[in-house]
C-alpha cells in the first residue's frame, strides 16, 4: 500500500526547470512550397481518377452523398438553432411577465426593464421563426421529395 501525504502542495519544493524545446517552424516560402507540391499532387490524382470510368462513378457517387449529407446537417443546423432562439424567447417572456408584475406592483424604479424583456422576447422569436421559414423555404426548393 502506498502511503500519501494530504497536506498539500509543499512550498518549499523547488520547481523543476523543463528544458526549452524549440520546434522547427515553416517560414513562408516553405509553406508556400508545401502548398504548391500538394496542390500538384491533388490535380495529379484527380487527373487519373477523372480518366477512368469507375473513378468517375465513384466521383459522382461521393459528390451526390456529400451533397445530400450536406443538405440535411444544414437543416438540422436551421431547426436546432431555431427551437434554441424560441427557448431562449421563452426565459426572456418569463423574465418579461416577472419584470410586469413588479411594475405593476410599484417596485420597478421605471419600464426600462421591461420593455428590455419585450424587446428581448421578440427579436428572438423572429430569430427562431425566421429559421424555420429558412427550413420550409429550402424543403419547397429542394430536388428531391
Amino acid at each position: 500500500m502506498i502511503d500519501r501525504q494530504i497536506d498539500g502542495p509543499k512550498i518549499d519544493q523547488p520547481k523543476i526547470d523543463r528544458p526549452r524545446i524549440d520546434r522547427p517552424k515553416i517560414d513562408g516560402q516553405t509553406a508556400r512550397k508545401m502548398k504548391l507540391i500538394f496542390r500538384v499532387a491533388a490535380n495529379m490524382v484527380a487527373s487519373k481518377v477523372e480518366r477512368s470510368r469507375r473513378g468517375r462513378a465513384v466521383l459522382a457517387g461521393t459528390r451526390a452523398i456529400a451533397r445530400s449529407f450536406g443538405r440535411v446537417l444544414h437543416q438540422l443546423w436551421l431547426e436546432v438553432t431555431g427551437f434554441t432562439f424560441l427557448a431562449i424567447a421563452g426565459i426572456g417572456a418569463l423574465a418579461g411577465m416577472r419584470e410586469y408584475g413588479k411594475y405593476q406592483s410599484g417596485h420597478a424604479a421605471g419600464p426600462g426593464r421591461l420593455v428590455l424583456a419585450v424587446c428581448f422576447t421578440v427579436s428572438f422569436i423572429w430569430f427562431g421563426v425566421s429559421s424555420f421559414w429558412r427550413v420550409k423555404k429550402r424543403a419547397k426548393r429542394a430536388d428531391f421529395p
